[in-house]
């Protein structure tokens, strides 16, 4: 998928996969659909939901949960800063207003107390995030958005597999939200869902993607993702050997810090291999360290922009006042290539490379995880 010698990703997709993918494709209309169908059923099944809806990629899911919701104009979200880039636009997409709050030092998911305080009269919902694999305070969020009356949108794209007290992500939300084009255990390029208990949001969500253009999920996508679901287990695994495999080797830098789970983390599968360097790096020594690593093959990169950064959130003039943690956290995080496939002479090499590189750019400074 890119020129580098050691890629960021690699899709789990077998010759089968590709077999069955290219017979769907010719199949009639309403097989087309039964197979759509039962990818929704394996999921909501899986994950205890009574409805799963799939769609195109989670952007489009997140502007029929809002339609849904009767979310729009004069309304306010609160959501992370430390978020998927698509988040804000979505939301003025419906004519809504985002609302950045600030997230947990420890866990990088959104701390509860802190979007508490940006709560408003005008607050409809809060948008939470289980980031690079780890959930979020979901009891705490359970109880201000019952206290609030807000919907609790739940995004899980980074956390399949992880666990709260004993229960999946993916069953937290009001709506939940999973997005299967890059990165994930189960990834392809392409494909969203939705997920609910409510019957009612259900039949809104079809209704509301049937009638958006290329929202709709392609039956070959479905048959391809549903395979790679039934191999999640075994691909779990595969990517928490390869953790353990980058924890091991990079402890010979000074300082490392293991990465964190909080108590009530009962399953934590990251997203990513993510380091955190230490305070003597800036956010312009993070860039040369990435710019080294893509140079050498290892395709290398930020974790995540704050929100308010964006193009789009600057023209409509907004900041992070309040968000000292994101900044923090954002401008010091370095995504490592990080997939099943990767053996352990390839994370040798990384590590080496990272090593190499921020001795050059910090100093000899300490990396911490």
């Amino acid at each position: 998928m890119t020129g580098f010698r050691i890629p960021a990703e690699a899709w789990d997709i077998t010759a089968a996969d590709r077999e069955r993918m290219q017979a769907m494709a010719q199949e009639h209309p309403l097989t087309q659909e039964a197979a759509i169908t039962a990818f929704e059923t394996q999921i909501a099944v899986a994950l205890g939901r009574r409805h799963a809806v799939a769609c195109a990629n989670a952007a489009c899911g997140l502007e029929a949960v809002l339609k849904a919701h009767g979310i729009g104009p004069g309304d306010e979200i609160i959501v992370s800063a430390y978020s998927w880039h698509e988040i804000a636009r979505e939301v003025w997409r419906a004519g809504a207003t985002p609302v950045f709050s600030d997230i947990d030092y420890w866990s990088g998911t959104l701390n509860p107390e802190k979007a508490a305080r940006k709560i408003g009269p005008a607050a409809r919902a809060m948008l939470i995030a289980n980031t690079n694999g780890h959930p979020a305070d979901w009891e705490a969020f359970r109880t201000l958005g019952e206290r609030h009356g807000l919907v609790l949108i739940e995004d899980s794209t980074e956390a399949l597999g992880s666990a709260y007290d004993e229960t999946p992500v993916g069953r937290f939300g009001d709506a939940s939200l999973f997005d299967f084009r890059a990165r994930g255990p189960v990834a392809c390029g392409g494909g969203g869902m939705v997920l609910t208990d409510d019957a009612r949001v259900a039949e809104s969500l079809r209704q509301n993607l049937g009638g958006m253009p290329h929202a709709p999920l392609s039956a070959h996508t479905a048959v391809l993702l549903q395979a790679q679901w039934g191999r999640l287990d075994a691909t779990l695994s595969a990517r928490a050997h390869v953790a353990e495999l980058y924890a091991r080797h990079i402890r010979s830098f000074e300082g490392i810090k293991d990465p964190y789970t909080a108590p009530r983390v009962t399953a934590h599968h990251p997203f990513t291999f993510l380091v955190h360097l230490g305070a003597r790096f800036s956010r312009f020594a993070r860039d040369a360290i990435v710019d080294d690593l893509r140079a050498d093959g290892i395709e290398a990169r930020p974790y995540a922009t704050p929100l308010y950064r964006d193009g789009q959130c600057r023209q409509k003039g907004f900041a992070g006042a309040g968000c000292g943690i994101t900044d923090k956290i954002a401008d010091r995080g370095i995504v490592l290539p990080f997939h099943a496939g990767l053996a352990e002479a390839d994370i040798a090499v990384i590590v080496e490379a990272v090593k190499d590189a921020s001795i050059n750019v910090g100093a000899g400074s300490a990396i911490y995880l």
